[in-house]
């Protein structure tokens, strides 16, 4: 097996340039979970796995929950999903990659994020606004890029078991194995399991799902330094297993019947990526890399009598060459790639199966003196079978007026198919009828998304009283050309889509202030400001289930380490949103109604981690210690096959109460 896998990685391929591009982030304390560049020119903040430590983190939506750049939100009251936005536009707006392939789209757009286990994480870079044009055309409101562990820094053997109070089980297993001076490879297993049946609020229905997942990946590098040669093999299986809907739902006597609501979702998921390059030994400024990627996605669902079944089978290729123009003050990288998708997609009886294919070229130049001023400039062009042939240009612009200052603007455009139904199952798990209001589009009927973004942002680093600080002041706008709009505000019995037809924008306002209060202290502060509004039939609505006000602080501390690795670490997080436009519902008998703006509330987590040595760990932590819960988060549940019945409108937690504990243990 071994020496297949050795000539299979011989075969293919890595080296990306836009991970050059992401990784500029500047260190400015080792002991920082976030950090942030003053010398990068993108708005790029790094993850560290310090960070990912803060919190339970068992997936990749849930490793943002100390980060203030990032929204997190549960996407409806029966999977227990969670959903990220950045910029107050969600996920499939952002361009996710791993390891700068992109990852999470189509078909994996609502649950792809929970299919990442956060212990295969080394790190992640968070980018605001529009991306590098290396990377696509698609981004929109910004880039998240996750680095795993490589198999040549990994260490023999890790450990992870986790247990939480809702029934929650997890074991993460890391074996890595160094082949030779220049090949390593690791194996990671993942498991998690939701045994029990949670109903906290007493309305008949599951607060989360029960369910299972198997998560296998084996990763190969080689890495050559006196050849300058370098390559990535990756091979990986996933299955998930979700089971929710109402209590007593059984689904070998119940499935696809009125005895009990319930729903079932199946996925899995076959990946296989390469990546090959070469650094010219001379030439160190000057590399080429070719990076390939296959996924074979299969989802088979049902919510109550509502039928949804995808399966997405993609290939992207990517062909990158960076070198300088004269001097190193002048990089550029240009390259070809090309992406396919195959969909065979039903929803109930309907098919709505296509196939995708693009092929693309970009040109990218940076002017990075090491002075005061910085800037990247960018274009792609490319054509699609399904939106045509179009440009995409972008520009990052970067100047450091004083010490320890920086002042950043950007500005880009995007463009993207929307698939509207993998992109809001949580409609299905409603008596809603979806209906598309537009014909003459190439994709469902309807036309590409297209939106340009704008972006400034200023960060200063400072000392009070001898102690690092910092504050960041942003602002992005996000104006849409066109929108598949999601019309969720005309009829309670219905889900809407359709082209754009006025006005759709998204402004966002963040400001950040850090500081150290004293030695090992640290505080995060963070206050958001939303003003997102589009045109739908009924008139111009704030989006919905989007708070325009949001406050986020973090405080951690921890003891000094003892020379046998010794320690005490405690992390606590507040998270208060505002209130939150509601979908329309006024048109439901009483007791199926909602107000036209949630509540305001507040959520309270926190953990403390234990290190007995610099092998072994145990921490133990609680979410929404304050237990706040959504008053009413099933509409009809007592009639959940008549037409008042929706659990999309979830905007605040729905379980309560969540502790947990868990050990970590390290062979080196």
């Amino acid at each position: 097996m071994k020496k297949t896998m050795l000539i299979l990685a011989l075969l293919v391929s890595i080296v990306s340039f836009s991970q050059d591009t992401l990784k500029t982030v500047t260190v400015e304390s080792s002991r920082k979970g976030l950090k942030k560049s003053i010398s990068g020119i993108a708005n790029t903040t790094l993850v560290t796995s310090k960070e990912l430590l803060k919190a339970a983190c068992c997936n990749l939506a849930e490793s943002f929950e100390t980060n203030p750049s990032i929204d997190v939100n549960f996407s409806d009251a029966l999977t227990g999903t969670k959903q990220i936005k950045m910029l107050g536009l969600t996920s499939p707006y952002i361009l996710i990659t791993e390891e700068n392939i992109p990852t999470i789209r189509g078909a994996s757009q609502a649950y792809g994020l929970s299919f990442t286990p956060g212990t295969w994480v080394e790190s992640i870079q968070v980018s605001k606004g529009a991306g590098s044009v290396v990377n696509g055309y698609e981004s929109i409101s910004g880039q998240i890029n996750t680095e795993l562990i490589k198999p040549i820094k990994d260490i023999p053997f890790f450990l992870n078991a986790y247990g939480s109070s809702d029934s929650r089980f997890e074991l993460n297993t890391h074996f890595n194995k160094k082949v030779s001076d220049f090949w390593a490879s690791s194996l990671f297993v993942h498991g998690n399991v939701r045994v029990a049946k949670n109903d906290m609020n007493h309305d008949g229905f599951l607060d989360n799902p029960l369910g299972k997942q198997i998560n296998l990946v084996n990763r190969w590098q080689y890495s050559n330094p006196k050849t300058g040669w370098v390559s990535f093999l990756n091979l990986r299986f996933m299955k998930d297993d979700k089971q929710t809907g109402a209590y007593d739902f059984d689904p070998n006597t119940d499935r696809l019947t009125i005895n009990y609501w319930g729903s079932e979702i199946n996925t899995e998921r076959i990946d296989f990526t390469s990546k090959v390059g070469y650094v010219f030994k001379d030439m160190p400024y000057q590399s080429i890399g070719f990076q390939n990627a296959f996924s074979n996605h299969t989802q088979q669902s049902y919510f109550g009598l509502n039928q949804y079944a995808i399966k997405q089978q993609s290939y992207y290729s990517n062909l990158l060459f960076n070198s300088i123009i004269s001097n190193t003050m002048n990089k550029f990288a240009t390259g070809l790639n090309f992406t396919y998708d195959r969909y065979a997609e039903f929803v109930n009886l309907s098919d709505v199966s296509r196939i995708d294919n693009s092929v693309g070229t970009f040109f990218e130049y940076t002017y990075d003196s090491g002075d005061r001023f910085s800037f990247i400039l960018g274009g792609r062009f490319d054509y699609h079978n399904r939106l045509g042939a179009f440009f995409t240009p972008r520009v990052h612009l970067k100047y450091n007026p004083w010490d320890k200052a920086v002042f950043r603007l950007s500005a880009g455009r995007g463009k993207r198919a929307a698939n509207i139904y993998a992109e809001n199952q949580n409609l299905f798990a409603s008596s809603r009828v979806l209906q598309v209001l537009d014909s003459n589009g190439k994709i469902y009927g309807l036309n590409p998304e297209i939106a340009w973004n704008y972006g400034m942002s200023f960060t200063q680093n400072f000392m009070v009283l001898g102690k690092s600080a910092d504050f960041t002041l942003d602002f992005y706008r996000t104006d849409f050309q066109n929108q598949v709009v999601v019309d969720v505000m005309n009829s309670p019995q219905q889900a809407l889509f359709y082209n754009l037809r006025g006005k759709s924008y998204a402004n966002s306002f963040q400001f950040d202030f850090n500081i150290e209060l004293v030695k090992h202290l640290n505080l995060r502060t963070a206050y958001k400001y939303y003003d997102i509004a589009t045109d739908y039939l009924s008139g111009s609505f704030q989006r919905p289930l989007q708070a325009k006000h949001r406050f986020f602080g973090n405080l951690e501390y921890e003891t000094h380490k003892s020379e046998k690795g010794q320690q005490w670490k405690f992390d606590f997080t507040y998270n208060w949103l505002g209130k939150q436009q509601l979908p329309f519902t006024a048109s439901n008998p009483i007791q199926d109604r909602m107000p036209d703006f949630s509540p305001s509330f507040a959520v309270f987590n926190a953990q403390i981690t234990k290190l007995f040595s610099n092998s072994f760990e145990i921490y133990i932590g609680g979410e929404n210690i304050g237990n706040y819960r959504q008053a009413k988060s099933v509409l009809g549940n007592t009639n959940p096959f008549g037409p008042s019945f929706d659990t999309s409108i979830v905007y605040a937690p729905i379980y309560g109460q969540m502790y947990y504990a868990g050990l970590r243990l390290k062979i080196k």
